[in-house]
């Protein structure tokens, strides 16, 4: 069992900029295994796909919404992925939430609480 925990949400002007980190439990090795996504829900909307990026870091797919953005990175020794969040818009307002997944095609199977981003415009 992997646990993720999720840092860095809160209040930031459209505009402006945040930070997201996710940390796992698993071993650096196992780590650099997963395929780690971010996901995000607003209020009464569905659980929306933000972005991936593979084991080793060298592919991301990003959702066209945050594409020019958001950029996701990852530090496999640190077991830690990030989304560095620019450009802020009201519409990006939801519980952002960490996963990962076993290998480059698996689902996502661990997954974060949640981590709350509010915009204000």
């Amino acid at each position: 069992q992997v646990q993720l925990v999720e840092f860095g949400g809160g209040l930031v002007q459209a505009g402006g900029s945040l930070r997201l980190s996710c940390a796992a439990s698993a071993s650096a090795r196992t780590f650099s295994t997963y395929r780690m996504g971010w996901f995000r829900q607003a209020p009464g909307k569905e659980r929306e796909y933000v972005v991936t990026i593979r084991g080793n870091g060298d592919s991301t797919f990003y959702a066209d919404s945050v594409k020019g953005r958001f950029s996701i990175s990852r530090d496999n020794a640190k077991k830690t992925v990030y989304l560095a969040m620019n450009s802020l818009k009201p519409e990006d307002t939801a519980v952002y939430s960490c996963a990962a997944a076993p290998g480059s095609s698996g689902s996502y199977v661990y997954w974060g609480q949640g981590t709350q981003v509010t915009v204000s415009s």
